[in-house]
Parts: structure tokens; sequence; C-alpha cells
């Protein structure tokens, strides 16, 4: 593979901490958060005693006050484990840039130390039962009325739902306006009036927990509202590159981990005396999908210079995020084809590899989104 060059020694040592972690305290227990729909709650403190969330928070609210790539770090060693790194990624680097960047300083004094340490899970709770890319469509609604919006509606396929104990949630605040009648408001679990509904059973990614969301009569204090009324779609737009890419980051991590274990399988698996590697089929697909990675890698590792410069634009992230997650799918299906019958069997990191991959395509913007804005550059 090509030498990657956007890492210094501090981020590497910090790569080295994550992968060990991840030897101790996620691998051995995968399984066990499968049955349960989640990861033990736990687990978030201890996250937040390593350093490990909100990494590019300002550290007068506890955060670390590093770069993005320390959370791209996170993110390739953490995403092939059932979703975890995508539940990290919409805490650390979602909810909580959203409150740090369009909050008052109370707000970011309320939340954000608490976020770091763990002990309040983030979540944004944006998609609807009928609207999910097409943010006019949102039917959730915040009337002002005194020194309080009430907010009612639902949500649906909230990441950390369950979890959660802070909510970005989209709700419209002029409906006659549509998209441009959108405000982002920051609700937490002690408000009367906001329910959580069971975790929804999904076919992968089952440790990642998702959860509807309810919202009847909430009162919610009006220096809640994240920036100015009615500019949330505005807001969404200029965070929505970022958390693309996150997804195009953890697609390219998640092909490369189900490749390499595939390579390691294949040289060990024996069909008709010899090796499923040594067959010259088994060669062509290992070297078609090391290819594809490195384009993926590439690919994504420039979208994270121009992240880092604050130059990535809607059309470039679109194309990562829709192409990455499209080579993600693409290699896991392979990886399990060279597993033969094994690759189906649940035990085979493989088999999870393939099932929790389809989401990539539909969430952060369903990939024929991602075509469409792509068509709106040319």
């Amino acid at each position: 593979m090509i030498p990657r060059t956007l890492f210094q020694e501090e981020h590497e040592f910090f790569r080295d901490t994550v992968k060990k972690f991840a030897e101790k305290e996620i691998i051995p227990n995968l399984e066990a958060w499968d049955e349960a729909g989640g990861v033990d709650r736990k687990l978030w403190n201890t996250l937040g005693e390593m350093g490990f969330l909100c990494t590019n928070i300002n550290e007068n609210y506890k955060g670390a006050g590093c770069d993005r790539l320390f959370s791209m770090i996170l993110l390739e060693e953490l995403a092939p484990f059932g979703g975890l790194g995508v539940s990290i990624a919409m805490h650390s680097d979602i909810v909580a840039p959203y409150i740090q960047r369009y909050g008052s300083e109370s707000l970011k004094q309320k939340y954000l130390p608490k976020m770091a340490s763990g002990e309040f899970i983030g979540a944004l709770a944006m998609t609807e039962p009928g609207a999910g890319s097409d943010v006019k469509s949102i039917r959730t609604t915040a009337v002002k009325q005194g020194e309080h919006y009430i907010i009612n509606g639902s949500k649906t396929f909230i990441s950390n739902g369950y979890e959660s104990g802070v909510v970005i949630v989209v709700a419209k605040t002029d409906p006659t306006l549509g998209a441009k009648g959108v405000s982002l408001f920051v609700i937490d679990e002690s408000m009367q009036g906001f329910e959580k509904g069971s975790k929804l059973k999904k076919i992968g990614m089952k440790a990642q927990d998702t959860a509807e969301l309810f919202f009847n009569d909430m009162k919610v204090p009006v220096e809640n509202l994240l920036g100015e009324e009615n500019k949330g779609f505005f807001y969404l737009m200029e965070e929505l590159a970022w958390e693309r890419l996150q997804i195009a980051i953890s697609a390219v991590a998640c092909a490369k981990d189900a490749y390499e274990r595939t390579v390691e399988y294949t040289k060990e698996r024996k069909v008709f005396g010899q090796s499923v590697a040594s067959f010259q089929n088994t060669k062509f697909k290992l070297a078609e999908m090391k290819s594809e990675i490195q384009i993926g890698q590439v690919f994504v590792d420039r979208c994270m210079e121009l992240v880092l410069d604050n130059k990535l634009t809607a059309d470039t992230v679109s194309m990562a995020k829709y192409w990455c997650s499209d080579l993600q799918c693409k290699v896991v299906d392979e990886c399990v084809q060279l597993h033969g019958g094994y690759g189906y069997m649940q035990e085979y990191p493989v088999a999870r590899a393939w099932v929790d991959a389809r989401a990539q395509r539909i969430y952060g913007g369903t990939n024929e989104i991602m075509k469409e804005l792509i068509s709106r550059s040319i």
C-alpha cells in the first residue's frame, strides 16, 4: 500500500492505544453486545476516561482539543466492530461540534463536559417516519410560548437514541418556509415530554443502539435553541460534509479489515490439496480488492486534507460517501464468497462485516441523493 502522509508521531501513538483498547475491551464482548442490541453502558465511561470522546472539542469544555485526524483514527480502528466507531463519531464528531459551534456558553458548559466524560451520550434526531434525506418534509414542530418552545413530533432510526442523554432535535419553527423554517434544539433526557422507544432490531450493526424518540408537549427553554431560529437547515448543511466523510472513512476501513482477514483465511484454507489463495481466481479477486481499497484510501485521505483546510465541498464529499460505501459492500461480498460456507456463519467476522456494510449506503443521505448532489455541480 502507498504510505500515508497524514499522520504524525502523536497520531500513530494514539492509533496504537486505540488498537490495544479494542483488543482488550471490545472484541471479546462483541457477541454479547449483539445479543443486547447495544454496548455495555459502562463502556462509554471508560471511553471518556481513556480520552477517546470529544477529541476535537475545546479543552475549556473537557475535550482534548485535538485535530480531526484523531477522530479519523478512532473511526478507522473501531468501525469494523459492530458500528461502535459510528456510535462514537455520532457522539463526538456530530452532536458535540453542533453544541460547540452554535450553542451559547451556558449550553457548552452544561453539556460538553458530560459528553467528554461519557456521562451523557449524544444523538442527532433528524430522520422521521416520513422524512429522511428530505429535511423540508420534517413534521416535528417547535412553537415558541414565552420562555419555552413546545416541541411535538417523533423521530426514528436514531443512532445512540436508546442510551441518549443529550439530543440535537431538528424541528420546524416556521412550517410555511419549508427547509428554511427549520431550527435546532438541544434537549436532554430529564425534560418532561421526552420519551424513548424500544431498541430497533436491525439486520446489522447490532451492537449500535438505534431507537425511536417521541416528543409530547416537551418544554424546552428558549436558551436551548442552537444559533438562530430558522437557520437549522444552514447549520445542517455546514456540518454534513464532515459527517459524510466519516462514513467514507469507516467504509474504507471496514473494507480493508475484511480484505485483510480474507487474505489470511485464503492462505490457511485448503481445497483440493492446495490453499484457496493459490488459485488464480482468488489471486485476481484479492488483487482487484487491494487496488480499489488503495484508490479509496487515497481519495479519503485527500478529502481529509481538505477538511483540515476547511475546503471540502459538498459534491466532492458526496463522491467519497457514495463511492466508498459502494466499495465496502462490493469488497465484503467478495470476501464472503472467498470464505465459502464459513463466510455465511455468524461467528466469522466477515459475516458481521457483510451485514453491517449495507447501512452505509443509506444513512447520512442515501447514495442516490449523493449522485443527485454531484449532478448539480455538473
